[in-house]
């Protein structure tokens, strides 16, 4: 006889947002098991990936690998490689080097002053992607600029939701459901279902809505429309485009369906910085990838995408 799963609902912070994670298990004992595992994987990756640790594997490696090769874990260098080769297929519009831009730009938000132009440039001239070296043969990383700062804030929390998910299943649960912010990753559906019912709020000015059903797969959404600050009457986002070093003017969302969070995270940042039609190519660039752009009619703040409109 079959054991009837049950549905448990837990949410914590980590990597600075909520983390609810969704799980159809025989009992509360396992599911709090599972998920208790999913999230001490995820503070393990935000100790190794985090740009605001100073202690972080991340920050220990910008510290001590200008000019010199550093050897670090398989799991950074995976998410590093992965960046690199987005940044070389979209011409730098994903770059994780811009972590001195970045740093600018929250203090923009902060104060509500623009950046200094010396600053700015200075930020510049330690940022890009070409000035990031990787070696696969020896598992390491090289800098080539004083003062650069990787940023992981595109990719990161995609890779964490994908190793939540495999702890789950490494304990049983098929059926599971992990969300960072705007990063969803789902598992096998609820069960009696043929998907996780998301609910998104579609970004136009009415209050119309429209679903998906997501299963083995992820969603991601980023765009310009909720983090920003105004500056004598021009619209700056959180999302940096490092082929200016400014922070996005345009009001933009991307949303980018993949079979993976790393995938589906890293290119909606990218997309939200290409815009259309540019960013329609990375569908031919990675396989089974749906990617939709919106830069017209979209509200002023970001939609939150609600699985099954309980999270």
């Amino acid at each position: 006889m079959q054991t009837r799963l049950q549905r448990f609902e837990f949410n914590q912070i980590r990597m600075g947002v909520d983390t609810p994670i969704v799980v159809y298990a025989p009992d509360e004992e396992h599911a709090v098991r599972a998920c208790r595992a999913a999230y001490t994987r995820i503070s393990a990756l935000e100790q190794m990936m985090s740009d605001y640790r100073a202690n972080s594997e991340l920050n220990l490696l910008c510290q001590r690998a200008v000019g010199r090769w550093v050897r670090v874990s398989a799991e950074l260098f995976y998410v590093l490689w992965r960046a690199q080769k987005l940044a070389h297929q979209t011409d730098g519009a994903f770059d994780i080097t811009v972590g001195p831009l970045v740093r600018l730009w929250r203090e923009a938000r902060r104060t509500g002053k623009l950046p200094d132009e010396a600053a700015l440039q200075e930020a510049r001239a330690r940022s890009g992607y070409r000035l990031l070296e990787l070696s696969r043969a020896k598992r390491a990383v090289r800098l080539h600029a004083e003062g650069m700062q990787l940023d992981l804030g595109g990719i990161a929390k995609g890779y964490a939701c994908d190793s939540a998910l495999r702890v789950l299943r490494q304990h049983g649960i098929q059926h599971a459901l992990i969300q960072m912010g705007g990063d969803i990753v789902a598992g096998e559906a609820p069960p009696g279902e043929s998907g996780w019912k998301i609910a998104l709020a579609a970004p136009t000015l009415d209050d119309s809505t429209n679903y998906l059903l997501l299963k083995n797969g992820a969603l991601a959404t980023s765009g310009s429309t909720e983090q920003y600050v105004e500056i004598e009457g021009v619209r700056y986002a959180h999302i940096i485009d490092p082929r200016t070093g400014l922070g996005l003017t345009r009001l933009i969302l991307a949303r980018v369906r993949a079979r993976d969070g790393i995938t589906a995270d890293s290119l909606a940042t990218a997309a939200a910085v290409l815009g259309m039609p540019d960013a329609k190519r990375l569908e031919r660039l990675y396989k089974g990838v749906r990617v939709q752009v919106w830069e017209a009619g979209l509200r002023q703040t970001a939609t939150k995408l609600t699985p099954n409109g309980r999270l």
